[in-house]
């Protein structure tokens, strides 16, 4: 079986499989577990449009979890099926970003690329942040002056409270330098961790380089 899963999906997966476990510790009554399975497995399978039986099989096996050798089990068998983030090289990522001499570029580990929406990293001497994701098929890099804030937030990208900065990226209008900005996750890794749909990190991406 071909891999499948966006990482967006797979951490929804997660979480609702998190879910129903919580609800299998904190309750006895059977008739409340099972609306429980029956709701997992509706909202997990509502992800895809067009599974084949196999692929149905494996995603809906997120309503058998009821403890946390299950929950283990199912995520690792899980994630062999998630096609992972493009892996870019060096060179790569330059091209993405022609204007930026000195560019610092992050080191990932192997089995961080399955779980990536999108790369994104802090330059603390440059007082900058760097994001590169996929939209409409093609990926696109995107920088902007990042100032972390000391309070935690609302992130623009995985619309969690986590710790956050000022993200603003300016560009040269037709008469005018434009600069539009909001707030997004300091640590990128967590803000991948929480993304279960792409739908705001799109948003974002385009919302900024209009």
């Amino acid at each position: 079986m071909e891999r499948f899963i966006r990482s967006d999906q797979y951490h929804f997966i997660k979480n609702q499989a998190h879910n129903l476990l919580n609800g299998h510790m904190t309750t006895n009554d059977a008739s409340v577990t099972q609306a429980l399975q029956s709701i997992t497995n509706e909202k997990v399978l509502d992800l895809f449009t067009d599974l084949s039986s196999e692929q149905e099989q494996l995603i809906a096996q997120a309503s058998d979890v009821k403890d946390e050798t299950d929950a283990i089990l199912y995520f690792s068998r899980l994630k062999q099926y998630v096609v992972p983030f493009p892996k870019l090289s060096e060179a790569d990522i330059q091209r993405l970003f022609p204007k930026v001499k000195k560019l610092r570029v992050p080191a990932i580990p192997d089995e961080e690329w399955a779980e990536l929406s999108y790369i994104g990293w802090n330059d603390p001497a440059a007082n900058r942040k760097y994001l590169i994701t996929t939209v409409d098929g093609q990926l696109t890099g995107l920088y902007g002056h990042y100032k972390p804030l000391q309070q935690k937030s609302i992130c623009s990208l995985c619309h969690e409270h986590e710790k956050v900065g000022m993200f603003t990226a300016t560009f040269k209008g037709e008469e005018e330098t434009i600069s539009r900005g909001n707030y997004i996750c300091h640590d990128s890794k967590k803000c991948n961790e929480n993304i279960q749909s792409r739908e705001h990190l799109e948003s974002f991406i385009k919302r900024m380089k209009a």
